[in-house]
C-alpha cells in the first residue's frame, strides 16, 4: 500500500473533516470556489485532473473516458466565461458508471436539479444553464498552463465534505503527515471532552490549553 492510500484510508475511516485536514498543513488547502451541491456526504481519493478550456468542454469528455474507481475527478476550466462546463450527463458517467469518488470543479455546472435530486457526489462553483460548446478547442495558447495544473493537482489527495474542498499536495504524502493527522483526532477528541464532560470554555481549551497541566 502506497502512503497516499494509507492517507486517504485512515481519513475515510475515521472521516478526517476538510477543516482538520487544512490545519494539519497551516489552515491551507482550500480549492477555492468549490461547494458541495448535495448535504452530508464525505468523499476522499486520488485526483484525475482534467481541464476544460476557450468556452469548450471536448477536452473534458475526451479525458474521462479511462477514470478509475475512487478517483476524484477536478475539473478546472479555463476561459470559459462563466458557462457551464458539464452536467448530469457527464456526472452520472464519471460517478456511477466510473465509479469515481467525487467531482469536483471551480468552474460552474449545469441540471442542477438532476444533481441535486440524484444526490450526485459533486462540488461546484455554481450553476448556469449556458454550458460550454462540445468543439474541439485549440489548446496551443494554453499548453504550459496545462503541465503545470496537471503537475500540481493530478495524483494529489482531494478532501471533500459540507465544508468545501481541501486538496493535499504530494509533498505532504509522507509518514509526517499521518503523524499530523492522527494528532489532530486525538486532539479533537480532548477538546470536545473538556468542553462536553468538563464544560470549560473555549479560551481556556483552545488558547491556554489548561487540559495539558
Amino acid at each position: 500500500m502506497s502512503i497516499a492510500e494509507e492517507i486517504i484510508n485512515l481519513i475515510r475511516i475515521n472521516r478526517i473533516s476538510s477543516t482538520e485536514v487544512a490545519d494539519c498543513m497551516g489552515k491551507t488547502g482550500v480549492f477555492e470556489n468549490c461547494k458541495s451541491v448535495n448535504r452530508g456526504i464525505f468523499a476522499c481519493g486520488q485526483i484525475r485532473w482534467v481541464y476544460a478550456c476557450s468556452c469548450s468542454n471536448w477536452t473534458v469528455h475526451e479525458q474521462v473516458r479511462d477514470i478509475k474507481k475512487d478517483e476524484v475527478v477536478m475539473i478546472e476550466a479555463f476561459d470559459c466565461e462563466d458557462r457551464a462546463i458539464i452536467g448530469e450527463l457527464v456526472t452520472k458517467f464519471v460517478t456511477l458508471y466510473s465509479g469515481a469518488a467525487a467531482l469536483i470543479t471551480n468552474a460552474n455546472l449545469r441540471d442542477g436539479n438532476d444533481l441535486i435530486k440524484q444526490n450526485y457526489p459533486v462540488w461546484c462553483k455554481g450553476f448556469n444553464p449556458v454550458g460550454c460548446f462540445n468543439t474541439k478547442p485549440d489548446i496551443t495558447p494554453y499548453t504550459e498552463m496545462i503541465r503545470l495544473h496537471k503537475e500540481k493537482y493530478d495524483g494529489s489527495i482531494a478532501v471533500c465534505d459540507d465544508t468545501g474542498v481541501v486538496i493535499i499536495p504530494k509533498e505532504y504524502h509522507n509518514k509526517d503527515f499521518i503523524d499530523k493527522l492522527n494528532s489532530i483526532e486525538e486532539q479533537e477528541d480532548t477538546w470536545f471532552e473538556y468542553l462536553d464532560k468538563h464544560k470549560w470554555n473555549t479560551f481556556d481549551i483552545v488558547c491556554l490549553k489548561k487540559y495539558k497541566g
